[in-house]
């Protein structure tokens, strides 16, 4: 199950203070140890396409991030935009308010946006912010992505009150079923750690500490 850990990692640098020689060695760690990719803010989607050409790793890019309160046309627009730039892969954040007082039908039309702004190019992940919800509103996000044809559901932006938990991961897994990929992020600073989340049921990993977990070590660090 863990024999090539590194092939589940997303190698993070989200903070808003992320410098270009950050992204690069993002990048160059990425070649070196062979991650999923590299999931980086917009701004930086076009750097890392150069840095990873050739390649395996894809470059993974967040979308209405890290609130989720931008209007659906704004995400499709975002989506479009970073694939035209060279991300494979887009993290969005659901409009979480609107989740939390019901309005499920808002809730899949920004979810749905994405995913067709993104479809046949890049792979769409859901980040429903599972700090912020109660168990049945993590159960009603993961069915509203799944109905809106995401890809994956993924616990956190790494930026809200709390990351991944194993409960979580283990919840949002059975909601899903086995089809749906489900992605931990937030909190995953070493191999032990990233390796209980996939025996929960994650597919991939979201972390800023990928070199420490491939490596077996710990991190202090974080998105």
């Amino acid at each position: 199950m863990f024999e090539n850990i590194a092939k589940t990692i997303d190698h993070t640098a989200l903070k808003a203070d992320t410098k270009k020689e950050q992204i690069e060695t993002l990048c160059s760690e990425a070649r070196e140890y062979g991650f999923a990719s590299v999931c980086v803010n917009p701004a930086w989607v076009e750097l890392a396409a150069q840095r990873l050409q050739g390649s395996e790793v894809k470059v993974c890019t967040v979308i209405g991030f890290p609130l989720g309160a931008n209007t659906p046309e704004t995400k499709a627009f975002e989506t479009k935009d970073a694939i035209s730039k060279g991300a494979g892969e887009v993290d969005m954040v659901i409009n979480i308010g609107a989740l939390k007082e019901g309005d499920d039908e808002l809730v899949e039309r920004d979810i749905r946006a994405v995913v067709d702004a993104a479809a046949g190019q890049a792979l769409t992940k859901v980040i429903i912010e599972a700090s912020l919800l109660t168990d049945e509103e993590k159960v009603r996000a993961c069915e509203l992505a799944v109905k809106a044809g995401a890809d994956y559901v993924k616990t956190s932006t790494g930026f809200s009150t709390g990351g991944a938990t194993v409960e979580d991961i283990t919840l949002m897994r059975k909601t899903v079923g086995p089809d749906i990929g489900v992605k931990a992020s937030g909190g995953v600073r070493d191999r032990a750690g990233a390796e209980q989340m996939i025996s929960a049921g994650a597919t991939r990993i979201g972390a800023s500490a990928g070199v420490s977990i491939v490596q077996g070590g710990a991190s202090t660090s974080d998105y």
